[in-house]
């Protein structure tokens, strides 16, 4: 029985190091999920998304720092891990099973499992029910992944890049199921992406990391005004950008287009202007994109810096 209150954070991580070896894949993490959201995992390859996942779901622990989902330590936490599913990019299964035997025995670990939303799905993505699976494409066998994420119903679903190989029109199949049956059964949904534009809209919040740190944490829209792109002649537009801490930047002939950390305010906007340089505010996929270079800090620094002045 769930007797966690909806104002405690479904997941808080606090100050969480992983280090394998000598190598850290995680440094100093720290942030909070709420109940019944859908947050974005998002970041470039090796930025510390799976390690998260992993300690998220109780299949690793932090070598430093602490974690709690529905407020216990996952790790070895069997109440707590009945009320977890992490579905993986590279899912492994046994050489024999066949997709009847992922149905069968999906009820055993996921309390919640629903048949139908499972039925549903299988119809809908047309996956073999005869052929062994490791005879299955990649898309096939991300759709088994998707079903086993939505089917669960879990309390806390973590999905670490569910649709490697699906093409548009079953991605999009995802996120209608996925957001109508999170609006018909709430629950937590933390999910890693590199498609970032085409499941923005499906976003509360998003965490975006870099080597490991998070850069950002905030609600989507907030997160995307705290950036602004320019784009125009290469001299008009480092001229525009003096001042403001530069995240991205592609040159090809004469002309650069950039991201930048910063709030676009009129001064700004008249000058870019005067010297014929569009201004605008980046997507989301554009954003993450840009964090993922030697110059996040200067979007982090920049939010810190805003943050102390509404405190002032």
């Amino acid at each position: 029985m769930n007797t966690t209150s909806l104002s405690t954070p479904a997941i808080e991580v606090h100050r969480v190091t992983r280090n394998f070896g000598s190598v850290a894949a995680l440094h100093d993490v720290s942030f909070s999920v709420p109940q019944n959201s859908i947050v974005g995992l998002l970041g470039r390859n090796g930025a510390g998304k799976t390690t998260i996942m992993s300690i998220l779901s109780g299949q690793d622990r932090p070598s430093q720092g602490h974690v709690t989902v529905l407020g216990h330590a996952p790790f070895e936490h069997a109440p707590t891990l009945t009320r977890i599913i992490n579905v993986r990019d590279n899912q492994r299964y046994p050489d024999d099973y066949r997709l009847h035997h992922v149905l069968r025995i999906a009820p055993d670990f996921a309390p919640h499992w629903n048949a139908d939303v499972a039925a549903e799905l299988v119809d809908a993505f047309q996956i073999p029910a005869k052929t062994a699976l490791k005879k299955l494409s990649r898309g096939q066998l991300s759709s088994i992944a998707i079903v086993l994420g939505l089917a669960s119903r879990a309390p806390i679903t973590l999905l670490d890049e569910p649709y490697l190989g699906l093409d548009v029109a079953a991605r999009a199949l995802f996120h209608r199921v996925l957001l109508r049956d999170y609006g018909e059964h709430p629950r937590t949904v933390v999910l890693s992406t590199h498609l970032i534009d085409e499941s923005a809209s499906l976003f509360d919040r998003v965490l975006i990391m870099n080597k490991g740190r998070i850069v950002v944490d905030d609600e989507t829209d907030n997160a995307t005004a705290r950036a602004f792109t320019v784009s125009g002649a290469t001299r008009a537009v480092e001229a525009v950008l003096v001042n403001h801490p530069v995240l991205e930047s592609h040159t090809i002939g004469a002309l650069t287009a950039a991201t930048a950390a910063g709030e676009v305010n009129e001064a700004l906007r008249e000058h870019a202007a005067e010297r014929g340089v569009h201004i605008g505010q980046p997507t989301l996929q554009e954003l993450a994109s840009a964090l993922g270079g030697e110059n996040a800090l200067a979007y982090t620094g920049n939010a810190v810096e805003k943050k102390e002045a509404e405190r002032a």
